[in-house]
């Protein structure tokens, strides 16, 4: 699952106007002066962002009112207003709903981030915790005297510092290893927002993207296991056996994150393409392939044309198990096969086209196979349109 302080650093790098603050007793409604106004009850928001708010100069003793819709830690929405009383020179944002759950007591000093999509639609979250503060503070080059105005637009922060300043945020919250699916979530989310990837960067180069979320995730991994290891290192072990167990625990868990990894992203990318797509669907004998296109039942369905039907395996290396995806899928003839393997003897090569393997890979890989093979190979591009082209 997303983590709420990965989601705030990746939406305000991502967004220009994002503006933050403390929450104060007034907003939560806890003193006379908030509660003889109750039908301003809200957060009161600094005069430097109203402009940007209403998205015009400011007239003096001139009111301004603007609805918009607030996603809240990723989590809900609120149809919310802005509303600037110009005879007071005051801003508040309202109408949050009454079971809001970020203006009591026990929320006085948590930090309000709101980040502005668009002109009626914000991305908001509540930071509660001081470790999360700062390392959102940490993240986005600010510190807790530059609250309750705009984030700076000019940041002297790199990417790549961007980049491990959110993998450091997303470590420091987790109480054990993520499962695999949310560490390549959170990394993917970590690099998008210090790369400020886009949906069009994606469409247009694909094999780049899935390669530089890879390498991230694995950025990531080792981040969080420095993490967590840092310190049980640092003492000996009192037992060769405890030694061994320990060693066991790391490898076992890099060869599972691995194995999971490539499966984790080619997902992502089947989705920003909006290909129908099933994953670990049964086949014959309980069979699990990795991909089938467009689903089960349209697989299992003897009526639906076997010639739209498309299997996709993915394996990191394949120089050895590249046989065990010839019985995963009887109906469909030519087996593709996604891979990392940088390179396979031509006897191997054509003992898989022997066999109706067709092999993908990253296109910047292809280069460094057999040059006779080249042209058979499919990059991943290629693929999303060998689907798509199915799927008319």
């Amino acid at each position: 699952m997303e983590s709420v302080l990965a989601a705030a650093i990746e939406a305000a790098q991502r967004y220009e106007i994002t503006y933050t603050k403390f929450i104060s007793a007034n907003d939560v409604g806890k003193t006379s002066h908030e509660r003889s106004r109750s039908h301003q009850a809200g957060f009161y928001i600094s005069r430097s962002f109203v402009p940007y708010i209403f998205e015009q100069e400011i007239v003096r003793d001139t009111d301004y009112e603007l609805f918009v819709t607030i996603k809240w830690q990723r989590d809900f929405d609120t149809n919310s207003r802005f509303k600037y009383y110009g005879s007071k020179n005051e801003c508040h944002l309202t109408r949050l709903g009454a079971n809001f759950p970020f203006r009591s007591d026990s929320n006085i000093g948590d930090l309000l981030i709101l980040c502005k999509a668009e002109k009626d639609y914000y991305y908001a979250f509540v930071l509660q915790f001081d470790e999360e503060i700062e390392d959102f503070f940490a993240s986005v080059n600010i510190s807790a005297t530059d609250t309750d105005k705009l984030i700076p637009a000019q940041r002297e922060i790199s990417a790549e510092d961007k980049l491990l300043n959110c993998f450091l945020g997303y470590a420091r919250e987790l109480n054990d290893f993520p499962k695999t699916s949310d560490l390549a979530l959170n990394a993917r989310l970590c690099y998008n927002a210090a790369y400020k990837v886009t949906d069009s960067s994606i469409a247009s180069n694909p094999d780049r993207q899935i390669l530089k979320w890879l390498e991230a995730e694995y950025q990531l991994f080792k981040t969080i296991e420095n993490d967590r290891y840092s310190e049980r290192i640092k003492n000996p072990f009192r037992t060769v056996e405890e030694l061994i167990g320990t060693a066991n625990t790391i490898l076992n868990r890099r060869k599972s994150r691995a194995g999971k990894s490539l499966e984790h992203h080619l997902t992502e990318v089947f989705n920003r393409f909006e290909l129908q797509f099933a994953t670990q669907a049964v086949t014959e004998e309980n069979k699990k392939p990795d991909f089938i296109f467009p689903n089960a039942k349209a697989y299992h369905d003897t009526r639906f044309d076997e010639k739209k039907l498309v299997l996709l395996a993915s394996k990191t290396t394949c120089k050895d198990r590249w046989r065990q995806v010839l019985n995963e899928a009887d109906r469909i003839e030519i087996k593709h096969l996604f891979t990392l393997q940088q390179g396979i003897s031509r006897n191997q090569l054509q003992e898989m086209y022997k066999y109706n393997v067709c092999l993908v890979v990253p296109h910047p890989y292809i280069n460094s196979f057999p040059k006779e093979f080249r042209d058979k190979i499919f990059s991943l591009e290629k693929f999303l349109q060998y689907v798509q082209e199915k799927q008319r």
